[in-house]
């Protein structure tokens, strides 16, 4: 049996009006060594049905799980189904953006063997059909190769379905939804190089059906993930000024004012001390000044300034 160049996984979930626009831009691409992976977390057969009027126009394979699995389980249950040389994780809401897409990250993948490959995308509003490109500028290029932790201050890879990476057999943390992708990209990245191919190939469906529009703002799932991510991620990363500004920042939209927020949310996690000072300098500060963003990147800058060298490990 010839082992498919890309894997293309799909973590499906109960939308077949999407997924069928992903499928039918699959079925137009102009490079063909493929698979495709559908792991099916639906309560009804509807994906399945779909997937069915598709088998004999692509390499389609349909899994159903049988037991719903959430995010991000869905997606490591694709992807160890993978038989490829390379992933390509799909979201079923995103699609390709033209029929040349695969063709150009195969080629990229052909030319950059075992990078981290993304590419520039377009946010697509499902409610109003507005459009936003999306294109990862240069300085931030140069900070993510040297820092791969500084992406948590500005996400220039977009969502899971921008990337192209080899099947080495890694996946998602399951005990993130928040950060998933974020955590995922710092590991890759901090054992691969990265390729970046800057044209738009994936369409992003942007709807407040996504997970993340659905956790968005609620601290019992954004406290607890900030403090494991930065435990895993590693205190000492805050000597970064990206990934300080980041944390500058959560504390400040959630308004957290004392650590007892924090240990409301996440009883298991003991904040790291830096993070107790800013909570503290921040309660100083009027919350009219703090939102105000010139402001804040100055205080933030300031208090980094100030703490950044006693910065450690716990």
């Amino acid at each position: 049996m010839m082992i498919p160049f890309i894997s293309i996984c799909i973590p499906a979930y109960q939308r077949p009006q999407y997924l069928q626009r992903l499928l039918d831009s699959i079925v137009e691409q102009t490079y063909r060594d493929y698979e495709v992976i559908v792991t099916d977390d639906s309560p009804d057969e509807t994906v399945k049905h779909l997937c069915e009027q598709y088998k004999d126009r692509i390499p389609l394979h349909y899994y159903k799980n049988p037991t719903p699995l959430g995010t991000p389980a869905n997606w490591n249950v694709a992807i160890k189904l993978a038989k490829g040389m390379w992933i390509k994780l799909m979201h079923d809401d995103d699609w390709f953006a033209s029929p040349n897409a695969l063709q150009q990250f195969a080629e990229a993948a052909q030319n950059n063997d075992g990078a981290f490959i993304f590419s520039a995308y377009c946010n697509v509003y499902e409610d109003t059909g507005r459009q936003s490109i999306c294109f990862a500028d240069k300085i931030r290029l140069n900070q993510l190769r040297k820092k791969p932790e500084s992406i948590v201050s500005k996400n220039i890879i977009g969502h899971p379905s921008t990337t192209l990476h080899p099947n080495h057999r890694h996946f998602y943390d399951e005990r993130l939804k928040w950060m998933v992708d974020i955590e995922f990209y710092i590991r890759e990245l901090r054992h691969s190089r990265f390729h970046y191919i800057n044209q738009v190939l994936v369409n992003i469906g942007m709807s407040d059906s996504q997970v993340t529009a659905q956790v968005k703002m609620h601290p019992e799932v954004e406290v607890p993930e900030h403090l494991y991510f930065l435990e895993k991620m590693g205190v000492e990363h805050l000597k970064n000024v990206f990934v300080y500004d980041y944390y500058w920042r959560f504390i400040r939209n959630f308004r957290i004012t004392t650590n007892d927020f924090l240990t409301k949310y996440a009883p298991h996690n003991t904040p790291h001390p830096i993070l107790t000072k800013m909570i503290n300098f921040q309660r100083k500060i009027p919350y009219s000044l703090l939102k105000f963003g010139p402001i804040s990147k100055f205080l933030m800058l300031l208090h980094y300034i100030f703490n950044k060298n006693h910065i450690k490990q716990q």
